[in-house]
């Protein structure tokens, strides 16, 4: 990509109507845009960053046997009414249809799922299920002020699996826990991603969270640093020990929360009397759970932990590009040459390519923007191509064979 040609735009400031340091670097940066309170557009950069989460999500969902489906965030008014939670949910968007019809654009999906899977599991041989979606949701919040750490409108990943009994369901739940590990690994979040005690509600005795320790989150929990749980502050009075070691000695920080798991058991089946015929013909309510995780929140959480005084420090698994390349000579050939040959070998690259910018404004540029490999081609190199990591103080000067290898 030619960056003379890319949609979009950095600020010489931060923006003066953003309070989180994740939306500050965001929008000064040309990732997103504010259209109002916790609504944001995304720029070609930011949609590039946020697909590349939402395809590591999608991939260790499949590797758990989901399977993706869409489904609509316009909703009707009676599903809302059988769980009860059209006059109880206080952040769901209400709205009138043709004819005054009552609607509701959907936080979450559990009334749409339910009734769909009714439709398709009748016996114990269509257990289990598990499908998932990812998709924009609405949620009606009174203070959206951090970004894209809580939007009103947000991207999320449901998943909804379905079971014949408990134990099938604890399994399941093990599974994606596991499923959810490898992916904070991949986004590099797992040093600092900490699953978290919750409670259920009225869904089951305990949930979990999934926690990003970071100094500026809106969340207090308690970290058990013997192995890595933690106790959210609404259970802390409940349970005063961590919940798997018994260790008393609990450190009070300050947290993001990126992803959430529940055992819904039959909440939501009982609503919709959703029923399956068993082994030996008895019909029983179908056992649910549910698995959310925000890629717009965790593209959030990204820009608020990894960052420095200049800017932006990407993960390479979601940086927009590989390698950022950059031409401070007077004659473009050699960097249009190797931008090529780069093309060629199938490596994703943006080329700073404008003749009326001064070195200087390219390199702070580079730096704002954050992608993981920087590339710079200027007279004082000759033949070779100045490397250098984003985050990290070391230069190299490396052929043009040794940068592919590297990026390959």
């Amino acid at each position: 990509m030619l960056q003379s040609q890319l949609f979009y735009k950095t600020l010489k400031e931060f923006p003066k109507d953003e309070e989180a340091v994740s939306a500050k670097l965001l929008v000064r940066a040309g990732y997103i845009d504010k259209l109002m309170a916790g609504v944001y557009q995304f720029l070609p950069l930011g949609l590039r960053v946020l697909q590349k989460i939402e395809q590591i999500i999608r991939e260790e969902m499949n590797a758990v046997g989901g399977q993706e489906i869409l489904m609509p965030a316009l909703q009707p008014k009676e599903i809302w009414e059988r769980t009860g939670r059209w006059e109880t949910l206080d952040i769901l968007f209400k709205l009138k249809g043709a004819g005054e019809k009552d609607l509701a654009l959907g936080p979450t999906h559990e009334e749409t799922v339910t009734p769909l899977a009714q439709k398709i599991i009748f016996s114990y041989k269509d257990l289990p299920k598990a499908v998932y979606q990812i998709q924009t949701k609405f949620r009606n919040e009174p203070r959206a002020k951090s970004g894209l750490l809580r939007g009103r409108e947000f991207r999320m990943k449901d998943m909804y699996s379905f079971h014949a009994n408990q134990k099938d369901l604890d399994q399941y739940y093990e599974k994606v826990e596991k499923a959810y590990e490898k992916i904070w690994e991949r986004l590099g979040l797992d040093k600092i991603t900490v699953k978290t005690y919750a409670s259920g509600g009225t869904f089951s005795k305990y949930s979990h969270e999934y926690q990003t320790l970071c100094v500026t989150g809106e969340d207090t929990i308690f970290v058990c640093e013997k192995c890595r749980v933690a106790v959210n502050k609404e259970l802390i009075n409940e349970l005063k020990a961590c919940p798997e070691c018994g260790n008393k000695n609990l450190v009070e920080k300050k947290a993001i929360e990126v992803g959430n798991i529940f055992k819904l058991g039959t909440k939501f089946s009982n609503a919709f009397n959703f029923k399956f015929v068993d082994e030996k013909n008895q019909e029983q309510l179908v056992i649910m759970g549910c698995f959310g995780l925000g890629p717009s929140r965790v593209m959030g959480t990204l820009a608020e932990v990894f960052n420095d005084e200049k800017g932006i420090i990407w993960p390479e698994s979601v940086s927009p590009f590989q390698a950022h390349l950059i031409n401070l000579k007077k004659d473009t050939k050699d960097a249009q040459n190797f931008y090529n040959q780069l093309m060629k070998e199938g490596i994703d690259v943006l080329f700073d390519d404008r003749e009326d910018i001064s070195a200087g404004q390219k390199l702070s540029e580079a730096d704002l923007i954050g992608i993981t490999h920087r590339l710079v081609i200027s007279e004082k190199t000759g033949d070779k191509i100045e490397y250098k990591k984003r985050g990290e103080k070391e230069v190299k000067l490396m052929n043009e064979k040794e940068v592919i290898k590297l990026l390959k």
